[in-house]
């Protein structure tokens, strides 16, 4: 895969931008990425180095709309955690 394609896109929560400051940064990945995979995309598209990433499996919640009733659709959320040495991530610098 390739690495625009593993990330699909950041996550800009109040939750996710405390973790911001301490260098840990949330993206919506690719359902079949792994950790090996998601950092090196993380890596080779920001240019900064991690030092671990976390991956979560959100499931689908049950929404109801009128008569019709269904799922939203399942997704992967992983955290990424940046050496102490590495630069911050441009992205979020404006959002916090």
């Amino acid at each position: 895969m390739i690495s625009h394609d593993i990330i699909v896109r950041p996550i800009i929560t109040e939750k996710s931008m405390i973790g911001a400051a301490e260098k840990k940064y949330t993206f919506e990945v690719a359902k079949k990425a792994g950790k090996i995979e998601i950092a090196r995309a993380v890596e080779e598209i920001f240019k900064v180095k991690v030092a671990k990433v976390n991956t979560i499996n959100v499931r689908g919640k049950f929404r109801r709309q009128g008569r019709s009733e269904g799922y939203t659709r399942s997704w992967k959320k992983a955290i990424v955690t940046l050496t102490a040495d590495s630069k911050n991530i441009e992205f979020f610098e404006g959002m916090m």
